[in-house]
């Protein structure tokens, strides 16, 4: 049940209205029931995982509250990370057809066995890591074990969050779940302006710009040059506004029933440096990553090649956290190293803005700060895109070759019209709005407007989405992390 289909937006408005309807002590058996249905529309298989886990760890919490033994009560938080890793590892990483062919070589193992990608539980990714959260808040007192199974199975498998995240920190949404959430217009309406935002982020920018990526990448050989660059730049806003607009629509529908999520992006595409991109790109994930790994392992409070170490070791395990490819490490990879170069380099940068006398064009020097981290950023995203790492190389050793034979051969493009010329007025349209919220919430704006110039604008987006929309039921790219 994708969150973009007609089906969801029915499941929605049934949720909504009988958990408003229904008295407070029934309420969260509802919601576990309900986000357990819209779970088992992906894989019923997954669905048994999830409880199976979500009981695990359940346990685990409870056994580390009760425990006063600092050594016996470290040894069940490393049985459980290690139990929640492993699972993680084996459905995303552990090619099955290698790994039984392995162990039983001279059995006649039949071909038909499943690939990784028709057994890996969607968002599994998400669910364990909030789960470990959970876990690691609790040991470290943080916060109290959850004694209610359905409190904490719903913490797990809130389904706006299920699939794709925000990965909500146990300390701030477990407590949300004993609130008696009552009928907030506000509220409401805020949360339907950010679900019409992310619809036409999805729907308008995201999936019209698949339609003049998907071709480029998955036959690159085919291009050169033009059209390389032109999939290149395009994949980095779709990308975005795919993630961002999955985010929005789970945040906005959350707040309508009355629950406040971890803000998951900040316009990244404006930021200045490579370290400020990580601080406003899936906030929640480089957060957790931040507190639960990083710092952990020293963070800044060891010496300079450490903590160059420990940013290595945390890029790498982010890229290969979304998949076990060789392209997702290197894009790891080459994020660690443009964030190293960036700290590293600093105070040589600068010297030389100084000795330029830049600052006294602020803002030139902000617009050329923004561009090269733009440009460093989609550069990585080609390996993230690309189908294998000989594509990848392909792509980056074409990107400024064959241009001028490039020009006669755009045939992806001249049979895709609409969707060229919708995804680049889109793509102005996110950045002139992007650049109008660094002066504040533009739904905080809207409040203060005429009734009319409000709805205006509101059936404005909708009549875009209507006309403007892709509606090939694209899932969303990150449901496959």
């Amino acid at each position: 049940m994708v969150l973009t289909s007609i089906e969801f937006i029915i499941f929605f408005v049934i949720i909504t209205v009988f958990y408003f309807i229904l008295p407070f002590r029934f309420r969260i058996g509802f919601l576990l029931l309900a986000s357990y249905y819209f779970y088992s529309t992906y894989k019923i298989e997954s669905l048994i995982l999830l409880i199976i886990l979500t009981f695990f760890n359940f346990l685990t919490g409870l056994l580390i509250g009760k425990e006063n033994n600092t050594t016996r009560k470290k040894i069940i938080l490393i049985l459980s990370l290690f139990s929640n890793i492993f699972v993680l590892c084996w459905f995303k990483y552990v090619d099955i057809k290698t790994f039984v062919r392995f162990i039983l070589p001279n059995y006649g193992i039949p071909n038909q066995l499943p690939s990784l990608e028709k057994i890996l539980p969607v968002g599994l990714s998400f669910y364990t890591f909030k789960i470990m959260n959970y876990t690691i808040d609790v040991y470290r007192s943080r916060i109290m074990p959850e004694k209610k199974f359905s409190i904490f199975a719903l913490y797990v498998s809130f389904f706006p969050q299920l699939i794709s995240g925000p990965i909500d920190r146990a300390t701030t949404l477990l407590p949300q779940f004993y609130k008696n959430h009552t009928f907030d217009y506000k509220g409401i309406t805020d949360g339907m302006k950010l679900i019409l935002w992310g619809l036409f982020q999805k729907i308008v920018i995201a999936d019209n710009l698949a339609v003049i990526v998907d071709p480029v990448f998955n036959n690159p050989a085919r291009y050169e040059g033009i059209s390389l660059i032109i999939a290149t730049l395009f994949f980095t806003f779709q990308i975005f506004c795919d993630f961002s607009g999955y985010t929005d629509i789970a945040i906005g529908t959350a707040q309508i029933l009355g629950f406040s999520s971890m803000k998951n992006f900040d316009r990244p595409y404006f930021a200045q440096s490579i370290p400020e991109f990580w601080r406003r790109w899936h906030i929640s994930l480089t957060s957790w990553f931040r507190d639960y790994l990083y710092i952990p392992l020293g963070g800044n409070r060891v010496s300079n090649y450490r903590r160059y170490f420990n940013v290595m070791i945390v890029f790498l395990l982010s890229g290969l956290w979304h998949g076990s490819t060789w392209t997702f490490a290197i894009w790891g990879a080459i994020h660690g190293f443009y964030y190293l170069i960036s700290i590293i380099t600093q105070p040589t940068r600068n010297k030389i803005a100084h000795l330029c006398n830049i600052q006294k064009f602020p803002n030139l020097h902000k617009l050329w700060k923004i561009f090269a981290t733009f440009s460093l950023v989609s550069f990585a995203w080609i390996f993230f895109r690309a189908n294998s790492f000989s594509d990848a190389i392909y792509i980056i050793s074409h990107l400024f070759s064959g241009w001028k034979a490039d020009l006669n051969s755009m045939t992806f493009l001249l049979s895709s019209k609409f969707e060229f010329l919708v995804s680049c007025s889109s793509i102005v349209f996110l950045v002139i709005i992007q650049y109008i919220q660094r002066y504040g919430s533009i739904r905080e704006g809207l409040m203060k407007k005429p009734i009319w110039l409000r709805w205006m604008i509101y059936y404005f987006a909708i009549v875009s989405i209507l006309l403007l929309g892709n509606f090939g039921m694209k899932d969303f790219i990150y449901f496959k992390f």
